[in-house]
């Protein structure tokens, strides 16, 4: 299938981009398209014009600013992937990068487009949640920064306003002495998630976790943050009783219904199971599920 007609444009500053936005209502930002192109063929995104936005050098940055990883909207997710220093900062991205679709794709996609593509599935808007993240947006009046919890409002649908663009996005440096741990799982390698999980775990020096962030993707309409979950960990010892509870208090977060790829109680099952292994994973206990 060919996409519906559409002016295509070159932006050379972020500037010039968010200008365009307004003198063309309807505009998308073009920078990787491996989402938004199958979406136009598909007719289920029709854009009165694209403005590429590949040709801003500032947008091609990865920097770490206080610890943090900021990733511009033009960076690959494969350039990040491969990126040392944010992954001494926050190894979580690599982890969460290597289950984003294939190569070719990651050699071409970007990150922060995925993020404003939303989808409930996909593994990095669920790491931005998880990580305390947030996205910057630029529009008419200057930008502004978005936290995770306030961007992603349903499947495909963020908070960013019509004539603003996203220039980048932030992810927080993991704690000294933290654990991380992901897992997904997915029908074929490369597929979206039917279940995806991230945690976060500080333990003391008396082994009682202290800290706990949990994050799920592909069981709601966005991703979501196990709030229940983290609260029964925190100030345990992770016994097998505590860990096993964890999974069945994460049950409760699967709203998705049945759908092709699984039905909801399938989705509990894998959640709890995956909830359990990055638990233990995180807190450095090597015991299966």
């Amino acid at each position: 299938m060919k996409p519906p007609l559409f002016d295509y444009l070159v932006a050379r500053s972020s500037e010039e981009a968010v200008k365009l936005l307004s003198e063309y209502p309807g505009a998308m930002i073009l920078a990787g398209g491996q989402s938004l192109i199958p979406a136009m063929n598909f007719r289920l995104a029709a854009p009165a014009a694209l403005i590429d936005i590949n040709r801003i050098s500032d947008l091609r940055r990865i920097d770490i600013v206080d610890g943090n990883v900021r990733v511009g909207a033009a960076v690959r997710h494969r350039d990040l992937e491969q990126n040392d220093a944010a992954f001494a900062a926050n190894p979580l991205l690599r982890a969460a990068l290597y289950h984003v679709a294939h190569v070719p794709i990651r050699n071409r996609g970007t990150t922060v487009g995925s993020l404003c593509h939303a989808d409930a599935a996909a593994e990095m808007p669920m790491v931005l949640l998880l990580t305390g993240g947030w996205v910057t947006a630029e529009g008419p009046s200057g930008q502004r920064d978005i936290p995770a919890e306030e961007f992603f409002e349903f499947h495909m649908t963020t908070s960013r306003e019509a004539d603003e663009m996203i220039v980048s996005a932030t992810f927080p440096g993991l704690p000294t002495g933290a654990g991380h741990a992901f897992a997904e799982f997915a029908r074929r390698k490369g597929d979206y998630a039917i279940a995806a999980v991230g945690a976060i775990v500080e333990r003391g020096a008396d082994g009682v976790i202290s800290s706990a962030r949990i994050a799920a993707c592909g069981i709601s309409s966005r991703p979501v943050r196990l709030s229940e979950v983290e609260a029964a960990l925190v100030d345990t010892k992770l016994s097998d009783d505590d860990i096993h509870r964890a999974g069945e208090l994460a049950k409760q977060s699967v709203t998705a219904p049945d759908d092709a790829h699984a039905t909801t109680a399938y989705r509990q099952h894998l959640l709890a199971s995956l909830t359990r292994r990055v638990v233990r994973q995180a807190a450095g206990i090597m015991k299966e599920s």
